[in-house]
């Protein structure tokens, strides 16, 4: 078998190099050929230079010179006249064939951190691929371009016993080391390191390497410890069983190495290996342009928004059920490991220049069917995951820090935003209380908002049966959700109803300008915004970011957000638009569209500080599940807030007709709640 391996290795790199040679077709497809050859030529080379350990002793001159021959043609104005455009490839190669050769050479960019990891097996087969859609153009006829979307689906369905499976077993097997064995035994005072990941970097990831190691390791400890606290508290406050647990997920990005290994000893004193992935480097693994897993600078954000539709190549309901079949297999094969895995502990980091995507014509995306198609396998893929790692038995934590690109300002930023990731709990605790004490009197709340902002919601709540035992908002401080400051609920679908608008949102990285949503009996039933001049590709671009595909999503959450602190840090640097939403939703009341937060433990039972029993946990789209499963979650959640400057009032209305006004003007009203307001009198006056 090695010497079968071995020698369809050779064929392909000889194979390859006389391509690249002589691409033996002429015109365009010709230059598209000698250089997608070149490229995969320099992989190899990438690889030949990992196994011999040059990027451990090269000087940091030679290390960047070599990553820009890697990443430079999606990198600035050198996209426009690279075949990973979709836009210049079609226009180059004709419409049809170039969008399908820029998927091909989009795959195999993700070699390069296969030549880093030195897995081979995936770049053998990703080098035939190319030698296949290759000697489809061999002869004087131009190939159908159906066929080249033929070689294209069958490739990605016969491989992916190799491609998903690895990732299944990348997510659950501590063995695989990769980065988590840089992070521990690297130099991290030379920031040289960096480049042994593979992954893009910039002067963002250098600077934010040498600022973390010019910190006091009581600092950092201090850090690393807030960080992995949360993760432990997750499971103490919901009465999860971590003793049970062996291995925890680490996400983050390069640049917070020093963090990360001092957060590796604390998981390790508490008995967890930590599995440190990559973010998927292929389509078949990806979801949208979403990133989950560790990962370096993005070359070009406009270039994965270009391929995020790129799965339309591939799609349909065979290719789904074959997925599902590999992932249900690989599960069940890897059924110990993922018993005691405990979940995700998340490092987020905001900071970078704010984007709004181009529309491009020419970029794939997925049509009605395949969005249906796309959404099944979501839904299908949570159903098995939560078989073989129950949500009931896993938890997970979530902090931000800010990275250089954020200003002039980044350390002094750094520091304000260690100090809200560390405000004190018990104040906050308290004085959620107050709030909660009252919204647990109320049959609805009403949200109006003010100036340009034509919010006009009524969100129905779970009634209390037994004041003395029950609660329908949840006191979140900071354990799994970090910083502190916010109070929510799932909230009854039916009788919520109305309008949620926000003048400018980032979501997800993406920019919204006049998000408006529609709800009736708590579905979304129309949405707009003004990012686009004609109203369907705006009705588009929230179907694809925001609704995920799906014709309609329920109000999931309602809560109200109490860290005015962080709230008027952003408004005194100016970064209120490049906040996470970790922090944003904590800065005024957001909504989330999609699952609720309990999603797949609703009959885990939740207590607040004060001992009161959570009942608001499910909705009627969740209640589903007890009839069918597929039909109770949409696999998303996302988190829409509206400022305090943009928030006319928050009232909780009684069944008597009577109400009690939480939030008037951006201001706290509600007895008890003054303390929150302090902040708003230290810095700038609301407009």
């Amino acid at each position: 078998m090695e010497e079968i391996w071995m020698e369809r290795w050779q064929l392909a790199v000889c194979r390859i190099r006389e391509i690249a040679e002589d691409p033996e077709t002429a015109g365009k497809p010709g230059d598209y050929f000698k250089k997608t050859a070149g490229f995969v030529l320099l992989v190899l080379e990438a690889l030949k230079k990992a196994e011999a350990d040059e990027f451990s002793h090269a000087s940091l001159q030679e290390l960047q010179d070599f990553y820009r021959r890697l990443y430079g043609d999606i990198t600035g104005d050198a996209y426009a006249r690279s075949y990973a455009d979709p836009a210049y490839a079609a226009a180059e190669l004709g419409d049809g064939y170039g969008q399908i050769l820029s998927f091909v050479y989009t795959e195999l960019r993700g070699l390069i951190v296969c030549a880093f990891e030195g897995r081979r097996e995936e770049i053998l087969i990703y080098m035939e691929l190319f030698l296949q859609i290759h000697s489809e153009y061999e002869g004087d006829v131009l190939p159908a371009a159906e066929q080249l979307r033929l070689d294209v689906y069958w490739f990605v369905s016969d491989y992916c016993d190799v491609l998903a499976a690895g990732r299944v077993r990348e997510q659950l097997d501590p063995s695989l080391s990769f980065a988590r064995d840089i992070i521990m035994e690297a130099d991290l005072t030379d920031p040289r390191y960096l480049y042994r990941f593979g992954e893009y970097i910039t002067d963002t990831q250098i600077r934010t390497s040498r600022y973390l190691a010019g910190l006091p390791e009581e600092e950092i400890r201090r850090i690393a410890s807030v960080y992995t606290e949360g993760y432990r508290m997750g499971f103490l406050v919901n009465k999860k069983p971590l003793e049970k647990k062996r291995t925890v997920n680490i996400r983050y990005c390069l640049g917070f190495e020093r963090i990360i290994r001092q957060a590796v000893r604390n998981f390790e004193a508490m008995g967890l290996s930590c599995i440190i992935y990559r973010a998927a480097a292929f389509r078949v693994n990806m979801r949208e342009a979403n990133r989950i897993g560790y990962y370096g600078a993005i070359p070009n954000r406009q270039y994965d928004y270009d391929h995020k539709g790129d799965a339309s190549l591939f799609m349909d309901k065979a290719f789904a059920e074959r997925k599902l079949g590999v992932l249900k297999t690989v599960y069940e094969q890897y059924r110990e490991l993922a018993g005691v895995h405990g979940g995700p502990a998340v490092m987020e980091i905001f900071g970078e220049t704010p984007f709004s995507p181009a529309g491009k014509p020419e970029a794939l995306r997925l049509d009605e069917k395949q969005q249906e198609v796309q959404v099944y396998l979501n839904s299908r893929t949570g159903q098995i995951v939560n078989e073989y790692i129950p949500g009931e038995e896993r938890s997970f934590t979530i902090i931000a820090f800010p990275v250089p690109e954020i200003g002039d300002q980044f350390e002094e930023i750094f520091r304000e935003t260690v100090r809200i990731n560390t405000l004190d709990y018990m104040t906050w605790q308290q004085i959620q209380q107050k709030l909660i004490d009252v919204l647990d009197t109320g049959m609805a709340v009403r949200v109006l908002g003010r100036g340009g902002n034509r919010t006009d919601l009524r969100i129905a709540l779970t009634p209390v049966k037994d004041p003395r035992k029950e609660t329908i908002f949840e006191n979140c401080v900071a354990d799994v959700n970090i910083p502190v400051g916010e109070v929510f609920t799932s909230p009854r679908l039916t009788g919520t109803c109305g309008v949620l608008h926000v003048t400018g949102v980032y979501l997800d990285g993406l920019f919204y300008r006049d998000l408006t949503l529609t709800f009736r009996d708590g579905m979304v039933t129309e949405y707009g915004c003004g990012n686009y001049k004609e109203e369907a590709e705006n009705r588009r671009y929230i179907r694809e970011n925001v609704l995920m595909h799906h014709e309609t999503l329920p109000m999931g959450e309602f809560a109200i957000g109490t860290n005015t602190t962080a709230y008027m840090a952003a408004k005194r640097y100016g970064m209120g638009s490049r906040l996470p939403i970790l922090i944003a939703e904590k800065m005024g009341p957001h909504f989330a569209v999609g699952d609720t937060c309990f999603s797949w433990e609703e009959d885990v039972v939740t207590c607040n500080p004060d001992g009161k029993q959570m009942i608001a946990k499910e909705n009627e789209c969740s209640a589903l599940r007890k009839e069918d499963v597929s039909r109770a979650y949409y696999n998303c959640h996302t988190d829409i807030t509206i400022p305090y400057e943009e928030l006319g009032e928050i009232a909780v209305l009684h069944e008597d007709g009577s109400s009690t006004v939480l939030i008037r003007d951006g201001r706290f009203v509600l007895a008890g709640t003054e303390k929150l307001n302090e902040p708003f009198a230290e810095g700038e006056v609301l407009s």
